[in-house]
């Protein structure tokens, strides 16, 4: 005989100690369940409407609600005797199935018979002491033997089938049931005592509400009382809606207040960016005019520098510069005169008397001088000196070394140049002494000597109107000191 949940419709094995359950044991499991239920009881009273029935003031039947509410089953209150499985419940945990045998004595072990009948195929089957195992798939169940005594095995599959009729007659699931389908009822009859409990505490609730009520109706607490206390939460109800309902409207009130303050944050955050902005690009420019006024101030020392120099500079005293060689003196390196044993170019000597010339040209034009009767005219190696009064002769600032007639007569001329020049060179001294008599001349011009010496030629000898052009030059340096000076220039 094969054996299936009737739940999962699955093949089951089953238990040894089902195999071998003893008259005793199967006594016990009988009386362990709960009676068959009766069909006299018809339809079961819901427990709302036992309740509706109870002569109970409202208050109690309320506080029974509140209390079976927490229930996880639907709106309907159900009752304590709604199912015989509800009813008839332990308390403790069940057991797991693995676990659920009893434990066979020796003494009922060989209370059973041993000896099996033969098969139609003339085979035996022996069962050792002790518990036994059931084969992994249970061969099909042999017919039915004619013969008054039957096996052992027959009569232990008959009474494992009797005991699932039992138990299917007694409880509202039909068996056997496989592990698996016993952990889910294990699942739902556990719920169903949480329920239970949870309906009983809601009947104790009840109770107490029902012997609260007795006791102030015993009491003596009238309407009236009941209808002042009302008033009154009334009333403290509808100061506290006004409470909400003010602290609703400031709440409103202060968020338009801080939307108004973020508005102005916000404002302000700009303006503080523009600010910024602006801030960095004076920088900007404050960092870019202090750069270029460094750069005016560098160039300013730097030109201040350079004007210093220059003014400390006589450029006067580059273009002309008088000395001596010897007995000679010098202009720009030109020796003015001759000695004997000492030839000098008249080349050199007009290219001296030149820059001579254009140096008291020079010196006459810086003092804003005008000579009298006479006006230079500085042309290098050919200057000469024209006479502006009487004649108003020519006269050639230049000779020459040529032996011809020609030659005396240029000579005289060239003699009359150099007293015309000494004559310039007088009048100009004697306008700086007017100037500034602290200025001191070494040698006296009168008429055409200078110290004594004359600048003529042809009266006189080479040594000493070599000494006389020195004189010359000597005071030409002294007037242009005093002119380049600046308190005087």
């Amino acid at each position: 005989m094969n054996f299936v949940c009737q739940q999962c419709k699955q093949p089951l094995h089953l238990d040894a100690s089902l195999v071998d359950l003893t008259p005793s044991a199967y006594d016990l499991v009988a009386s362990s369940l709960p009676p068959a239920p009766s069909a006299s009881h018809g339809r079961q009273t819901s427990g709302a409407e036992k309740l509706a029935q109870l002569p109970a003031p409202p208050a109690a039947k309320s506080a029974w609600r509140n209390s079976v509410q927490g229930s996880p089953s639907s709106g309907s209150i159900s009752s304590p005797t709604s199912s015989p499985t509800q009813r008839k419940q332990p308390q403790r945990a069940p057991a797991h199935p693995s676990e659920s045998f009893v434990l066979l004595q020796d003494s009922v072990i060989r209370n059973i018979p041993t000896q099996l009948p033969q098969t139609p195929h003339g085979k035996r089957a022996s069962f050792s002491k002790g518990r036994t195992t059931a084969a992994a798939q249970p061969a099909p169940p042999p017919e039915e033997p004619t013969h008054p005594n039957p096996s052992p095995l027959s009569h232990h599959l008959r009474s494992s089938l009797r005991l699932f009729n039992l138990l299917s007659s007694r409880t509202d699931l039909d068996h056997p049931l496989c592990a698996e389908c016993t952990h889910i009822l294990l699942g739902t009859l556990t719920r169903q005592l949480e329920e239970t409990k949870k309906e009983r505490d809601g009947y104790i609730a009840f109770e107490k509400e029902v012997k609260k009520e007795k006791d102030r109706e015993g009491s003596g607490v009238n309407r009236l009382e009941a209808e002042a206390k009302i008033e009154r939460l009334k009333e403290e109800e509808r100061l506290a809606i006004e409470q909400l309902k003010s602290a609703e409207r400031e709440h409103q009130q202060l968020e338009e207040e801080l939307k108004s303050l973020e508005c102005e944050e916000k404002a302000l955050e700009e303006e503080e960016a523009e600010f910024w902005r602006q801030h960095n690009a004076h920088l900007l420019r404050s960092a870019e005019q202090s750069s270029q006024l460094a750069a005016l101030r560098a160039a300013y020392a730097a030109d201040s520098a350079t004007l210093d120099r220059l003014e400390r500079t006589n450029v006067y005293n580059d273009a002309f510069c008088i000395g001596h060689d010897g007995v000679f003196g010098t202009i720009n390196g030109l020796r003015l005169g001759r000695v004997p044993g000492v030839p000098v170019e008249w080349a050199e000597i007009n290219a001296a008397w030149g820059q001579t010339l254009l140096l008291l040209y020079t010196i006459a034009r810086k003092l804003d001088f005008t000579f009298e009767n006479y006006r230079l005219v500085p042309m290098g190696s050919f200057s000469r000196i024209e006479k502006t009064t009487g004649d108003k002769a020519t006269y050639e600032l230049y000779g020459s070394g040529d032996l011809h007639f020609g030659r005396l007569l240029h000579n005289r001329r060239f003699d009359f140049a150099m007293v015309a020049f000494l004559d310039c060179l007088k009048q100009l001294m004697d306008y700086v002494k007017s100037q500034d008599p602290q200025v001191d001349f070494p040698h006296q011009v009168v008429r055409d000597k200078i110290g004594e010496a004359s600048v003529k030629q042809q009266f006189s000898q080479e040594e000493a109107w070599t000494r006389a052009l020195r004189h010359v030059l000597l005071a030409l340096k002294i007037l242009l000191k005093w002119t380049t000076n600046g308190s005087n220039g």
